[in-house]
C-alpha cells in the first residue's frame, strides 16, 4: 500500500535528521474509501496534525476532487471546520505521486459515528450533547454556505470531536465532495454516501444548499433518537420508492415489529429531550426533512433558508424544569431574562392546579427560590457546556396545603416495541429488531432509575430545607427563651422596687410630704408592671413552644438516621447493569451468530425494574408523608413566634437596663 511505503520512507528520513520536530508518526486506519490514507504526528510547535495523501491509483475525477479539497481547506477558517496546516518542510518530497499532501489539525476524539455507536447512545445522545452538536454543525454549515460552498456529504463519519476547555467541539471534515457555488453551480453529477443524501441527489437532479439541510436533519434525527429517520435498513431503490410517499411534515418512516411501514410527523420516543425541546426540534426537523428541495429549510417566521435562525431560537431558550413532587411529572418552561418568579408560579398553577400561595419551590440543596429575584435564578450558568449532558437542573415543587403526600407516581408509558414484547416475550424477532428493542428496554430501565433518583433528590431537598429552617427556628427558640428569662427577672425586680417605693411614700404622707407628679409616675409604672404580668402569663406557652421545638429536633434527627433519608443504590442499579450486559453481548455477536431470538430475559429484567421502581417510590413517599405530620412545622412555628415574641418586644419593661 502506498501509505505504508510513505511511512517507512519517512521513518528512514527522520533517522537522517529530516523533520526532526516530528517525534512520532503512525498510520491511521483508512477512511473506508480508495482515495487517501492518513498519518499523524507532531510538529515542532507541539501541535499534533494529520497528513492525508492520495493513493496512486486514482481516476482523473478523484484526482480533481483531491485538489479541490486542498484548495477549499486552505482558505477556510472556522472553529467548527477542521483547519488546514502547512505540510512540514521536506515531507512533500516523500509523497509517492505528484499530488499534494494535505496537512490538517488532528482531533483526538474520533468521529461522531464512533460516539453514536457507544452503548449509552443507543436511544440517542443526552440532551446537552445534542444541543452542542446542533450549535457547532449549524455554525459550520452556515459558514460554508456563506462562502458559497455546499458540503454534500455530511454524515457522522465526517464530523470529528475535539475536547475544548469546557466541552466537546464538533468539526466538519472531508470536503472532497464539496462543491463551490459558481455561475454553473446547479451541478447534476454526484457520487456520495447514500444514507444521508437528499432525494434530488439520488435522482441526479439539480440541487442547491438545501441538500445539506436534508443531511443535517437526518444527522440531527439520528443523534436524537439513535437511528436514521427513513427506513435505514432498506436498499436505495425500494427506499426511494417508499419514502417519497411521505407528506411534507413526516419526519419518520419506519417498520414496526410486524413489518408494517408507518409514517409519522412526530419525534419518536424514547429520546433524552425535555418536552419543550422535543416539541421545538420536532417542528425544526419538519423543515429540514421536506422531500421537495424548494420548500426545505423554509421557516414560517424567517422565510426561505430560515432554518438556521429558527435553530438559533431553540438553542437560545432559557428553560426552567419543575418536578411536581405530587405527581412526579416534570414541567418545562421557557423563561425570559426578566420574567418574575410570580409569573412563573402563575404558569405552574395553570398546569398543576396548585395555587401560587401554596407552592414551595426548592432547589436541590434545599434552598427556596427567592421571591423578588427573576425566574432564571434556578438556571445554572453555561448551559451549553459538557456539564449539561449529565442531567437537567431541577426545581422541586411541593404543595404546602397538603396534610399528607400519597403515592401517585407510575412508571412512564413504554415505547410501542417494548409494549409489544411485554405482551409477547416469547415472540421471535430478527437480530436487528432485537438490537433495537433491547436497546429501548435498557433505556426504559435507565429511565426508571433516573426518575427514581430525581424523586429521591426532591425528598432530600425537602429534608435539607427542613434542616435549614430548623437551624433558624432554633435561634428563634433560644431568643424567645432568653427574652422570657430576662423579662421575668425584670418583672420581679420592678415589682419589689415599686412596692417598696409606694410603702415609703405612704410613710412620708403622714408628715405632709407629698408629690402628685411622682405618685402619678409610680402609678403608671405599676400599671405597666400589671400589663407585663398579664403578658407574662404566656410564659407557660413559651415553655410549651420550646418543648415542641425540642420534639421537632428529635424527629428531624430520627429522619436523618432513617435509611429512607439517605441516598440508596440497590435493585435498579443492579438490574440496569444486567440489562446493559445483555444488550452488549447481543450487539457484539459475530455476524454468523446473529440469529432470531425471543426477549424473555430482557422482559424479566424490565418487569423486575418496574416492581423495584414502584417499591422504591413507596419508600420515598412514606417519608414525604411523614414530613408534613411533624409535631410542629416551620410555618406554624413562624406564626407562633410572631404571636409570642412581638408582645414581649412591645412591653415597656424591655427599655429598662
Amino acid at each position: 500500500m502506498a501509505s505504508r511505503g510513505f511511512m517507512e520512507e519517512l521513518g528512514t528520513k527522520q533517522g537522517l535528521g529530516l523533520d526532526s520536530g516530528w517525534v512520532e508518526m503512525r498510520e491511521k486506519h483508512g477512511r473506508g474509501g480508495s482515495m487517501e490514507a492518513s498519518l499523524t504526528g507532531w510538529q515542532e510547535t507541539g501541535e499534533q496534525i494529520a497528513i492525508k495523501q492520495c493513493r496512486q491509483e486514482l481516476s482523473p475525477r478523484n484526482r480533481e476532487r483531491w485538489c479541490l479539497e486542498i484548495q477549499i481547506m486552505r482558505r477556510l477558517n472556522h472553529p467548527n471546520v477542521v483547519a488546514a496546516r502547512d505540510v512540514p518542510e521536506g515531507m512533500q518530497n516523500l509523497a509517492p505521486n505528484d499530488l499534494p499532501l494535505l496537512a490538517m489539525e488532528y482531533c483526538q476524539g474520533g468521529d461522531l459515528r464512533k460516539y453514536l455507536n457507544q452503548f449509552e447512545n443507543c436511544c440517542g445522545l443526552r440532551e446537552g450533547a445534542i444541543l452542542t452538536l446542533l450549535s457547532d454543525i449549524a455554525s459550520a454549515l452556515r459558514y460554508l454556505h456563506e462562502n458559497r460552498i455546499i458540503h454534500r456529504d455530511l454524515k457522522p463519519e465526517n464530523i470529528v470531536l475535539q475536547q475544548g476547555e469546557q466541552r466537546l467541539i464538533h468539526k466538519i471534515i472531508d470536503l472532497g465532495y464539496a462543491k463551490e457555488l459558481d455561475q454553473g453551480s446547479l451541478c447534476t453529477s454526484f457520487v456520495g454516501t447514500l444514507q444521508y443524501l437528499a432525494p434530488e441527489l439520488l435522482e441526479q437532479q439539480k440541487y442547491t444548499v438545501t441538500v445539506d439541510y436534508w443531511s443535517f436533519g437526518t444527522l440531527a434525527f439520528e443523534c436524537i433518537t439513535g437511528f436514521r429517520p427513513f427506513l435505514p435498513n432498506w436498499q436505495p431503490v425500494q427506499w426511494h420508492s417508499k419514502v417519497r410517499q411521505k407528506s411534507e411534515m413526516d419526519i419518520v418512516v419506519s417498520e414496526d415489529l410486524n413489518g408494517a411501514v408507518k409514517f409519522s410527523s412526530s419525534l419518536p420516543y424514547p429520546n433524552n429531550l425535555n418536552s419543550v425541546l422535543a416539541q421545538r426540534l420536532e417542528k425544526w426537523l419538519q423543515l429540514m426533512l421536506m422531500w421537495h428541495p424548494r420548500q426545505r429549510g423554509t421557516d414560517p417566521v424567517y422565510g426561505p433558508n430560515g432554518c438556521f435562525k429558527a435553530l438559533d431560537d431553540i438553542l437560545n431558550l432559557k428553560l426552567v424544569h419543575i418536578l411536581n413532587m405530587v405527581t412526579g411529572i416534570i414541567h418545562t418552561y421557557p423563561v425570559t431574562e426578566d420574567e418574575s418568579l410570580q409569573s412563573l408560579k402563575a404558569r405552574i398553577q395553570n398546569d398543576t392546579g396548585i395555587p401560587e400561595e401554596d407552592q414551595e419551590l426548592l432547589q436541590e440543596a434545599g434552598l427556596a427560590l427567592i421571591p423578588d429575584k427573576p425566574a432564571t435564578q434556578c438556571i445554572s450558568e453555561g448551559k451549553l457546556n459538557e456539564g449539561r449532558t449529565l442531567d437537567m437542573d431541577l426545581v422541586f415543587l411541593f404543595d404546602n396545603s397538603k396534610i399528607t403526600y400519597e403515592t401517585q407516581i407510575s412508571p412512564r408509558p413504554q415505547p410501542e416495541s417494548v409494549s409489544c414484547i411485554l405482551q409477547e416475550p416469547k415472540r421471535n424477532l430478527s437480530f436487528f429488531q432485537l438490537r433495537k428493542v433491547w436497546g429501548q428496554v435498557w433505556h426504559s430501565i435507565q429511565t426508571l432509575k433516573e426518575d427514581c433518583n430525581r424523586l429521591q433528590q426532591g425528598q432530600r431537598a425537602a429534608m435539607m430545607n427542613l434542616l435549614r429552617n430548623n437551624s433558624c427556628l432554633s435561634k428563634m427558640k433560644n431568643s424567645m427563651a432568653s427574652m422570657s428569662q430576662q423579662l421575668k427577672a425584670k418583672l420581679d425586680f420592678f415589682k419589689t422596687s415599686i412596692q417598696i417605693d409606694l410603702e415609703k411614700y405612704s410613710e412620708q404622707t403622714e408628715f405632709g410630704i407629698t408629690s402628685d407628679k411622682l405618685l402619678l409616675a409610680w402609678r403608671e409604672m405599676e400599671q405597666a408592671v400589671e400589663l407585663c404580668g398579664r403578658l407574662f402569663h404566656q410564659e407557660n406557652e413559651v415553655k410549651h413552644l420550646v418543648e415542641r421545638m425540642m420534639a421537632l429536633q428529635t424527629d428531624i434527627v430520627d429522619l436523618q438516621r432513617s435509611p429512607m433519608g439517605r441516598k440508596q443504590g440497590g435493585t435498579l442499579d443492579d438490574l440496569e447493569e444486567q440489562a446493559r450486559e445483555l444488550y452488549r453481548r447481543l450487539r457484539e455477536k459475530p455476524r454468523d451468530q446473529r440469529t432470531d431470538g425471543d426477549s424473555l430475559e430482557m422482559v424479566r429484567l424490565l418487569l423486575q425494574a418496574i416492581q423495584g421502581f414502584e417499591k422504591k417510590v413507596r419508600v420515598i413517599y412514606t417519608q414525604l408523608r411523614y414530613l408534613p405530620q411533624l409535631p410542629f412545622s416551620r410555618v406554624e412555628f413562624r406564626e407562633a413566634a410572631r404571636t409570642h415574641v412581638r408582645p414581649f418586644s412591645h412591653c415597656p419593661l424591655t427599655c429598662l437596663p
